[in-house]
C-alpha cells in the first residue's frame, strides 16, 4: 500500500513537471519580427545644437521671478520659431495658459481620428547646494564628449526638440498627414499641468475633438534594469500611479521630560508606533494590469529559471510576488507604495512635546483611489488618538490603456525597428506626466521615451550632471519620424 502511494505520489510530481515545462515552451517569444529599417540620415549636430540652445532657456517650474520666468519661455519659443520655421509655417500655433504651446498639424482626412504627442518644456530647479557638483554648469548648454549637458536634456526637452526635428523633416519632405496630429508642449508640468495641460484639454473639449492616442513621456530603453534580461527592454507604459499624501497627527499632553507618561501614550511614540505598523502593513498587490501584460511580454525572453517563474503563476504566484516585492522598481509595479517623507515633533530636548506629526506619500495603483489608501491607513493604524488627514493635492491613477490596441501595436513596432536589440514590453509608469489629463479626449494613452537609459542615468533625471548623447537624440528623431509616418499616414 505505501509502495503504490510512492509510486502515485512520483508519477503525481513527474506530470506535474512535465506541465511547467511544457507550459515554459509554449510560452513563446511575444516580439514582433520586424525586417530591417534603413537608417534615416539625420544631422546630429544641428539636433545637438538645437538641444543645447533649449537647455539655455531657464524654463523652471515654480521659479519665484515671474518676470524672468516669462523671458526664459519667451527665449525658448524664439528659439523654436528660428530653428523650426516650416513647423511655424504650416502649422496652427496657440499659447495656452501663458506659455504652453499647441500645434496643430491638420489632416487631409477630417473624419479621421486626431492623435497628440506630448512633451513639456519646464524643468525642476536644481537642488540648493548641488549646482557646483556638476561637471558642467547645468544651464550653460555645453556639447562636449558625445553628450550634450544641462537640465532638462532628459526631462523633457529632448522630446521637445526631436518630434519638431521629426515634424520639420516632414514637412520639408513634402509629407502630408491623413490624419490631424496636435503636438502639446506643457510650461508647468513639473508643478501638475493645471495651467497648461489642464487648460489645452479643456479647449480640445470644447472642440469636440477626441483623439485616437496620445504619447507622452514616460518609461524607456533600459540596460540593466530588470534582473535577469540581459538586452535592453523598451517599455512602453499603459498607465500611470496616481498621488495622494496623507499627515498623520498625535497629540498629547505636553510636559517635562523628567516625567515622561506610559510607554505609548507620549505624542512621538504614538506616532512612531502607527508608523511602525504602516511601514510592516503595506498596501495588498500583486501581478496585475500593467505589470502581469510586462512580465508576460518579457517572460520567454529571460532565463529558463526565470521564464518557469513567470510562466507558471498558476503555481509560483505567492513565491514570485515575494520575490519582487524585496526590489524597489518591481514592488512599486505590484501595489500602491508607502513613503514616509517628513516627521516633525518637539523643539527642546528637555520638554515632552504635545505633537507630532508625519507625512506620508502614497503612489496609487490602477485600481486603488485616494479614499481606499485613506481608509487602509486608518484600519492599520486602529488609533482613534491618531488623526488622518489629505494634504496637498491628491489626483487618480491614470486609465489603463490597452496593450493589444492597434495604437500600442504601432509603437511596439517603430520601437523595435528603431531598436531592433531591444524586447519591446507594456509596463507601467510610476511617476506622473501630463498624459493623465487627456484621459477625458484620448481612447488610449501611452508614455515612452525613445531614450536609452543605463541604471546609473536614472539618478540623472532631476539629479546631478543630467545630459543626453548626441546619437541618442538623432535615434529619437528617428523614432518621432518613423511613428508619425507610421500612424498619421
Amino acid at each position: 500500500m505505501i509502495k503504490r502511494a510512492m509510486v502515485f505520489l512520483l508519477l503525481l510530481v513527474a506530470a506535474l513537471a512535465l506541465a511547467v515545462v511544457g507550459n515554459t515552451f509554449r510560452q513563446g517569444s511575444r516580439q514582433l519580427d520586424v525586417p530591417p529599417l534603413a537608417r534615416l540620415a539625420v544631422d546630429a549636430d544641428a539636433v545637438a545644437a538645437s538641444m543645447a540652445e533649449a537647455v539655455r532657456a531657464r524654463t523652471v517650474s515654480g521659479l519665484i521671478d515671474p518676470a524672468g520666468t516669462a523671458a526664459a519661455f519667451d527665449a525658448l519659443h524664439a528659439h523654436l520659431a528660428q530653428r523650426y520655421p516650416r513647423v511655424h509655417a504650416a502649422l496652427e500655433r496657440e499659447v495656452i495658459g501663458a506659455h504652453s504651446l499647441l500645434f496643430t498639424w491638420r489632416g487631409s482626412d477630417a473624419a479621421a481620428r486626431p492623435i497628440a504627442l506630448l512633451a513639456h518644456q519646464d524643468v525642476v530647479p536644481i537642488a540648493p547646494g548641488t549646482q557646483a557638483l556638476w561637471k558642467r554648469p547645468p544651464f550653460d548648454g555645453v556639447v562636449a564628449d558625445g553628450h550634450v549637458w544641462g537640465r532638462g536634456t532628459l526631462d523633457n526637452k529632448s522630446n521637445l526638440v526631436t518630434q519638431l526635428e521629426a515634424v520639420e523633416m516632414l514637412l520639408a519632405s513634402g509629407f502630408q498627414p491623413r490624419r490631424t496630429v496636435y503636438l502639446f508642449y506643457g510650461h508647468d508640468e513639473e508643478v501638475g499641468g493645471r495651467d497648461g495641460a489642464v487648460a489645452a484639454v479643456a479647449l480640445l473639449q470644447q472642440r469636440g475633438v477626441r483623439l485616437d492616442f496620445v504619447l507622452d513621456e514616460g518609461l524607456a530603453v533600459t540596460e540593466g534594469v530588470l534582473p535577469g534580461v540581459a538586452s535592453p527592454l523598451a517599455l512602453i507604459a499603459l498607465a500611470e500611479k496616481g498621488s495622494v499624501t496623507l499627515e498623520l497627527t498625535a497629540t498629547a499632553a505636553p510636559g517635562h521630560s523628567s516625567m515622561p507618561p506610559a510607554a505609548g501614550s507620549s505624542a512621538i511614540g504614538m506616532l512612531s508606533a502607527a508608523l511602525v505598523r504602516l511601514d510592516q502593513n503595506p498596501m495588498p498587490g500583486g501581478i496585475q494590469g500593467a505589470a502581469a501584460e510586462m512580465f508576460q511580454a518579457v517572460a520567454p525572453e529571460m532565463p529558463f529559471g526565470q521564464r518557469l517563474a513567470l510562466s507558471n503563476l498558476w503555481l509560483t504566484r505567492p513565491l514570485v510576488e515575494r520575490m519582487l516585492g524585496r526590489g524597489g522598481a518591481t514592488n512599486a509595479m505590484l501595489r500602491t507604495t508607502t513613503a514616509m517623507t517628513i516627521v516633525n515633533a518637539g523643539n527642546k530636548e528637555n520638554v515632552l512635546p504635545g505633537r507630532a506629526e508625519a507625512v506620508v506619500n502614497f503612489r496609487i495603483l490602477p485600481g486603488d483611489t485616494p479614499a481606499s489608501v485613506q481608509a487602509h491607513v486608518e484600519r492599520v493604524i486602529a488609533d482613534p488618538r491618531i488623526t488622518v488627514e489629505p494634504m496637498g493635492v491628491a489626483f487618480e491613477p491614470s486609465k489603463l490603456s490597452s496593450a493589444q490596441a492597434e495604437p500600442f501595436k504601432r509603437i511596439e513596432r517603430v520601437a523595435r525597428e528603431v531598436f531592433p536589440d531591444a524586447i519591446v514590453a507594456p509596463g507601467l509608469m510610476l511617476a506622473a506626466s501630463d498624459a493623465r489629463h487627456f484621459d477625458p479626449i484620448a481612447e488610449h494613452s501611452y508614455r515612452f521615451m525613445p531614450i536609452r537609459f543605463r541604471s546609473e542615468d536614472l539618478a540623472r533625471v532631476h539629479g546631478t550632471d543630467e545630459r543626453i548623447s548626441v546619437e541618442q537624440l538623432a535615434d529619437m528623431v528617428r523614432f518621432y519620424h518613423r511613428l508619425l509616418t507610421q500612424t498619421a499616414s
